[in-house]
This record gives structure tokens, sequence and C-alpha cells, in this order.
């Protein structure tokens, strides 16, 4: 036993070589997932589910809509898609309100926005007085759309960043799938009773989403850029893995925000404008080389997110069974219904992959599938439209390619277009930019699901998702060349990695190489020690 322990002492008492001990070759433990954190990511997604509810419920409704107000094709074109629209008040306003009252309220602001316009569109009487509720509900829509992610981004340890910022999408699909429900639901209810309650239902769960939002604390970026350190400080000791985390992320904001670094009052004055003047100048007309790099990528993913065609899939999904050869009107809402599952459970799985597989890799996966899934669908209809017989294997495959497809989206293209663009913008821009991003999401969402039927009744079925096929082949190569992959790194770190929109890569390795120097060994110590360990070392 005393050789032995002699052998202990010896062993500890060594000298160090190259300056490590035997703990830095122990691999790093991975950080618990943050309780708090995760509660408030849950809490500010949640709203997302309006926007979800809205679209599914929206898609099974508009068949008794039709049947109840006697409207045409058209007007059913403008009814369903016009609420994208009507998004952009509330995305170009939420930017600002954001900044003046702060992200929690403004969440607030959305709920019972949206409260109302659900009422409102529930007890319609004309195609008018529902358009008027669509108005309403889109104006709460686009606040929710944009605030959710950008309050979660702002709250997530880099560690969890990519997981929490994909929920608003995970509760968009979930959203959808209480629509179609409700639809099924519904569907046995008199014709001009089942559509209102489909739509009215949903003043519901905006009320309970108020509520709750009240008990979130306020983003700690806000609180810093109002100069309330001494609660922001607070809330990144709840919100971080670690206190040396926390205090590293009110260091980095600090800086954003103006601050000097030994200010360590809990109330400060600042300076710095702080409620969004100057910023759509910086945005638009004098923009750095990073901004415009950053601001390219997130208008280039909303537009390639919804230009693919998803919308039109969701929105008109009994359209497209029926067209399929399904006739009967509860088998196309049960098909719709299984769109809504696989959307979901696809989600679901997409947000345990985003930090281990990283943002681009998942991204390209899911849209090459997205590309072989619209190109068979293509096939399948257009072999449907010109056969006059029953094809059993045809209907098969053109239900499992739309299943396909709405799965390869929901794994990678869906949630990784919100996670990206709330996490790309510096501090000082990032209310604006997001809102930005939404609201060129919500344009060209409106302009496909307002022209879907003319398309196809124009170019064949079969030829508009060949049309969305060539748009999903052009978004993958914008995809591979300019956006560069963000996992593990800081929101604070992020402008090192824009400012070349095509040769970001050679600035990616170097920082690569300084984390690896940085560690000693040549290996990384997972997403929190790159994002601390690269803003250290600049």
């Amino acid at each position: 036993m005393a050789g032995l322990g002699a052998e202990n002492v010896a062993v500890s008492s060594q000298p160090v070589v190259d300056n490590k001990t035997l703990a830095d070759f122990e691999p790093a433990k991975k950080p618990k997932r943050n309780k708090f954190a995760f509660a408030c990511a849950i809490l500010a997604s949640l709203t997302s589910i309006l926007l979800g509810y809205d679209i599914g419920v929206m898609s099974g409704a508009i068949i008794y809509i039709q049947d109840d107000l006697k409207i045409n094709d058209v007007q059913v074109e403008i009814l369903v898609g016009i609420l994208n629209l009507y998004c952009l008040v509330g995305s170009c306003l939420a930017g600002r309100t954001s900044d003046w009252i702060g992200r929690r309220y403004t969440i607030v602001f959305a709920c019972a926005i949206f409260f109302v316009g659900a009422l409102l569109m529930g007890f319609a009487t004309n195609y008018a007085f529902l358009m008027v509720g669509r108005f309403v509900a889109g104006i709460g829509v686009g606040y929710a759309l944009m605030i959710a992610p950008v309050y979660t981004a702002e709250v997530s340890p880099a560690s969890s960043r990519g997981f929490l910022t994909s929920f608003p999408e995970v509760f968009i699909n979930g959203g959808i799938l209480l629509g179609y429900v409700s639809n099924y639901a519904f569907s046995k209810l008199p014709t001009n009773l089942g559509w209102r309650l489909m739509l009215g239902i949903g003043a519901v769960p905006s009320v309970f989403l108020a509520i709750g939002v009240i008990a979130m604390p306020e983003s700690p970026r806000w609180l810093v850029m109002q100069g309330r350190l001494g609660e922001a400080k607070r809330v990144l000791e709840k919100t971080s893995d670690t206190k040396e985390e926390a205090q590293l992320r009110l260091s980095d904001i600090k800086e954003a925000a103006g601050i000097p670094q030994d200010c360590t009052d809990d109330i400060v004055q600042v300076q710095k404008q702080s409620h969004g003047e100057g910023v759509w100048k910086e945005l638009l007309l004098y923009p750095t080389r990073p901004v415009r790099h950053v601001l390219i990528c997130a208008i280039g993913i909303h537009f390639f997110q919804q230009a693919s065609g998803i919308d039109a899939v969701v929105l008109y999904s009994p359209r497209i069974f029926e067209k399929a050869g399904i006739t009967s009107s509860n088998e196309k809402l049960l098909a719709t219904v299984a769109v809504g599952f696989v959307k979901t459970i696809f989600i679901l799985v997409a947000t345990f992959l985003l930090d281990r597989i990283g943002r681009r890799p998942l991204l390209l996966s899911s849209v090459g599938g997205m590309i072989a899934s619209l190109a068979t669908l293509g096939l399948s209809l257009t072999i449907i439209d010109h056969s006059d017989e029953k094809l059993m294997w045809a209907i098969a495959l053109c239900i499992t390619m739309v299943l396909a497809y709405v799965a390869c989206f929901s794994i990678g293209m869906g949630p990784i277009t919100w996670v990206y663009s709330s996490e790309i913008f510096p501090l000082r821009l990032r209310a604006q930019g997001a809102s930005m991003g939404v609201a060129v999401n919500r344009v060209t969402s409106g302009v496909i699901s307002m022209t879907f039927i003319s398309l196809y009744n124009a170019i064949s079925i079969g030829g508009a998702f060949y049309l969305y096929t060539g748009v999903a082949t052009v978004a993958w190569f914008f995809f591979y060349t300019c956006l560069p992959e963000t996992q593990g790194k800081t929101l604070e770190e992020m402008e090192g990695l824009f400012g070349k929109l095509v040769g970001w890569r050679k600035e990616a390795k170097r920082l690569k190489m300084s984390v690896k120097e940085d560690n000693g060994d040549g290996t990384s110590n997972g997403h929190i020690q790159l994002g601390n360990t690269s803003t250290n070392s600049r």
C-alpha cells in the first residue's frame, strides 16, 4: 500500500508535459440541458402554433366555406393566401415594437391581436367579414412569427441554441396538425356551423399563451440594450450552462451594446440608439460586407423555404389528393391528417439533429430529398392526369411522395430557416433583420398559396410540381455556395464568419484551427467551448 501511495504521489507530482495534465486528455463532459432556457423557449415558441393552426384549419375549412358562401376558385386562393401578406404588417411592426416594449410583451401583444382575429373569423357572416378577420389575425401571426425565434435565440446557450430555436417550427407543425384534426372533428356538423367553429376555436389557445408568457423573463440582450445590466446578469445566470458562460455572454452583449466591460452597475445609461433608429440605414443603405452577406443569406433561405412549394402542399393537400384520385371528402381529410402527423414527427427528429449534425449537412440533405420527392410527385400526378383508368400504384406513389416531401422539408429546411436567420444577425440589427426575413417568407408564401390553383390550371398539376422542383434545385446550389456553418458559434461570433459571400470557407477553417490551437490537443471541446474559445481568441 505504501508503494502504491508513493507511486500515486510520483504520478501526480511528475512534471507537466507540454503544459498538460491527464485531466486535459479526458473527453469534455457535455453540459446538461438548461431546463430554465428550455421552458422559456417552449413558452415563446408556443405562439407559433397560432400560424400553424390557421394554415392547417383553412386547408379543410375552405371546402365548407366555398359551399356555404358560394365563392369561386379565385376568391378561394385569395382567402387562403392573403393571411401571409397581412403578416407583413405585423412582421414589419414587430421589430420596432420589440425594441420599444421588449420581446416578452410583444409576444403578449401578438396573442391579443390573434385572439380578436380568430373571433372575427368565427363570427363572419359573409366573405368581406371573413377577410377582415383574416387581416387582423394576419397581423398577430406576423408579430408571433418574428418575435418567437428572436427571443428564443437570445435566451439560449450556444450548446443548445439550434435545438431551442427550432421550437417555433415544431409548434407551427403542431398547429398544422391541430388544424387538420379540427377539420376532421367538426366536419360532421352542419356546413354553416362547422367551418365557423374550426376558425373561431383558434382564439382559445391565444388566451393561455398570453398568460403563460407573462411568467417568462425578458430577453437579456434587450435588457442590456436598455442599460438594465443587473436584470440581464440574473437572466443569463439562469439560462446559461455555467456561470463562466453567463459572464462571457454578458461581456459579449455589453461589447455589442457599447457598454464598457468594467461597468458593473445594475443600471447604466446607454448612449447608443436602442429603439431601432438608424438600423434600416445600416441594413439597406450602407451595409458593411458582413451585414450584406448576412442579409443575403437570411432573405435567401426564407425565400427558398416557401418558393419550393411547401404551403401549396400543406394548404391544398385535399385538392392534390383529389387530383390523385381520392374523391371522398372523409378520405381526403384523413390523408391530410396523415400529412400533419408526418410533418410533426420529422420536425421533432430535426430538433435533436440540429446541434449534433450541424446546419449545413442537414439543410443540404433535406433539400436534396425535397428535389427527389417533388420530381417524383410531379411524374406520378402527370401519369394520373393522362390516364383514363384509375391507377392504384400511381395514387399510392403520389400519396407517398407528398408524405416524403413534407418529411424531408420538416427535418431540415423547415426548422433551419428559423434557426439560421435568427442567429446570424448582429445584436443591433437582429430584430429588424429577423422581421425582414419573416416579411420575405410571408410574401413568398402568399404568392405561392394565392397562385397554386391558377398555376396548375395553366400548366397542369404535374407541371406545377416540376416548377417547384426547379426552384428547390436552385436553392440547393445557393445554400451550398453561400451559407457558412454556424453550429456552436456564439451569437456575437457570427460576424467573423460572414463578409465573403463565396469565399467564407477560408475564414471558417481559420476559426476552426484557432480553436484547435487554443484547446492544445487538436480537438474541439464541444459546442460551448468552440464558441467561447473562438471569442476569446479574437
